[in-house]
């Protein structure tokens, strides 16, 4: 498929007008290994009113033809849960430091044109801009055997190495929520990533 992304860049009120659009993509991208999450569109809207709320937030936008085909958000640590804060205070890295990056989604058949480096090439700009010093995100841990693990499935943990980002070894958290073989949610461990930035 021959596909040239379409680049749209909003910040705080602006994502309001989006998020039916972002509710949707979130759901269907992440019912895919390894989140298996069995969303609502309901909770999906409530959750990305958070990035409402902060000037500083940003939603990197893919569009092809008019119609959002991937996203990518941020947000500064200090604005974030109590989940996501916390290891990062029982790491001794102040939270004022650390601009937070979301969730990427992009729907499958766009994958493999580059978009995951421009998700990540936009935010680090903002972040830096802003006067973070670190930017950082966390993924998903699935065990090697996971029964719904796609044949030739490889994790994204050589792309972040790339890009510069580092796993800090012991810097875990949970969130929960309801995978597609499950009756009711269940905490899922959450791992970690950071990256370290000069700014002048």
């Amino acid at each position: 498929m021959s596909f040239k992304p379409e680049i749209k860049v909003v910040h705080g009120p602006e994502i309001k007008q989006y998020i039916p659009s972002l509710a949707w993509l979130r759901v269907t991208v992440f019912h895919e290994f390894p989140y298996l999450y069995d969303g609502s569109d309901s909770y999906e809207r409530a959750y990305l009113k958070t990035y409402l709320r902060s000037d500083e937030s940003i939603f990197v936008l893919v569009f092809d033809e008019n119609k959002i085909i991937g996203a990518s958000s941020g947000i500064p640590l200090k604005k974030e849960t109590e989940e996501v804060i916390k290891p990062f205070l029982t790491h001794n890295i102040k939270p004022d430091q650390v601009y937070y990056f979301g969730e990427s989604v992009l729907l499958k058949q766009y994958r493999g044109h580059g978009v995951g480096k421009i998700f990540f090439k936009e935010r680090e700009a903002y972040a830096i801009s802003k006067g973070y010093n670190i930017t950082a995100f966390c993924g998903v841990v699935r065990p090697e055997n996971h029964p719904r693990k796609p044949k030739g499935y490889r994790t994204l943990h050589a792309f972040w190495e790339k890009l510069g980002y580092s796993k800090k070894e012991g810097m875990l958290t949970e969130f929960d929520w309801q995978d597609l073989d499950e009756n009711e949610t269940s905490p899922k461990q959450m791992q970690f990533w950071l990256k370290h930035h000069n700014i002048d």
